[in-house]
């Protein structure tokens, strides 16, 4: 199978790779404990959980979109077929 027919090149997978750390980074950071009937936790509403973890969450998946929507750079395949129609 010839490699340029590969949507993706390997930029492409390293940075969705580096988006999924991220949002996982994120999601870690959401994490701990709750509260329950008993006792009250007043961690549910720090700073971390509240404003921290979600924009690092959306910071790895708009680069995870951005991965997939980059176009590796030897792809010509928009010149190529406008080459063979005008065959």
């Amino acid at each position: 199978m010839d490699k340029s027919n590969f949507a993706f090149d390997r930029v492409n997978y390293i940075l969705l790779a580096v988006g999924m750390a991220v949002v996982i980074i994120g999601f870690l950071l959401m994490s701990g404990s709750g509260s329950s009937e008993a006792a009250y936790e007043p961690d549910i509403f720090s700073a971390r959980r509240i404003k921290v973890a979600p924009v690092v969450c959306l910071i790895g998946f708009v680069s995870m979109i951005y991965a997939v929507v980059r176009r590796p750079k030897g792809d010509d395949t928009a010149q190529t077929t406008e080459k063979e129609v005008e065959a």
